[in-house]
């Protein structure tokens, strides 16, 4: 069995090691790692192993921000010393929650329950638990509004949203406006990652309305909305255009 450890703090990725080793000695540690950047760059890169401890919360943010930016598959074992991120937690296809100090009790019980999972479903039984869960998780339409009417509108019929000081508003795919009441915050944990991407602080744009990308200036990418002439530019921020790549490509 594989395990990736992912823990900022030194004493309790050493601890978990330990552990780990102590419940089974034949279990592999292929990676200790300390951060989101890390492990995001870590799972693009490499094969996904059989399983993840993770810390929730990392010196660069909190862990469940990974999944924004990879597609994962395995399931994950949480380690944290607060108990208020555990519905979050189980969100994901998450085994189990243990909280610091993880005692070889806890571990054991959370390992033992992962085990009886793997015989009980194939890899391909998983992927589709979590695939299917996560679609039920993201919305599927939005209420936008124009004056004082409401629309519905569904999800595929989305083109972007953008931020317009506090307003956000939704645009479709005919180019109609209409305000939402959602932060661009929040609507980055309703949206499918897979099908939305965060250009930068203004804009998110869906993947299928994008019709063309242009290289810009400062190395920059500048995004073309199909059948929509957006009067400002649609710029993905020097930073994201690693991880556009990298989505654009999934």
């Amino acid at each position: 069995m594989k395990i990736v450890i992912v823990e900022d703090e030194k004493l309790a990725a050493e601890r978990l090691q330990t552990v780990l080793h102590e419940y089974d000695p034949a279990i592999e540690i292929v990676a200790c790692l300390e951060s989101i950047e890390e492990t995001v760059r870590y799972l693009k890169q490499k094969p996904h192993p059989d399983l993840i401890l993770l810390d929730i919360h990392l010196s660069d943010g909190h862990s469940f921000e990974i999944f924004k930016q990879v597609s994962y598959n395995k399931p994950v074992i949480f380690t944290t010393a607060y108990d208020s991120y555990a519905l979050d937690a189980f969100k994901l296809f998450s085994i189990d929650y243990i909280l610091k100090p993880v005692t070889l009790d806890a571990l054991a019980a959370a390992m033992n329950k992962f085990r009886s999972l793997a015989v009980s479903f194939s890899a391909t039984d998983l992927q589709k638990l979590n695939t299917g869960w996560q679609s039920n998780r993201y919305k599927k339409r939005f209420l936008g509004k124009v004056g004082q009417r409401l629309f519905f509108i569904d999800v595929h019929d989305i083109a972007f949203f953008q931020a317009d000081n506090k307003i956000v508003y939704l645009v479709d795919k005919e180019g109609n406006r209409y305000v939402t009441e959602h932060t661009m915050e929040k609507l980055e944990e309703q949206l499918d990652p897979q099908q939305f991407f965060r250009l930068n602080r203004r804009f998110i744009v869906r993947i299928n309305a994008i019709e063309q990308v242009k290289p810009y200036y400062n190395n920059r990418l500048k995004i073309c909305v199909k059948g929509i002439n957006e009067s400002e530019d649609m710029v993905i921020s020097r930073d994201r255009v690693a991880d556009f790549k990298s989505w654009a490509e999934a």
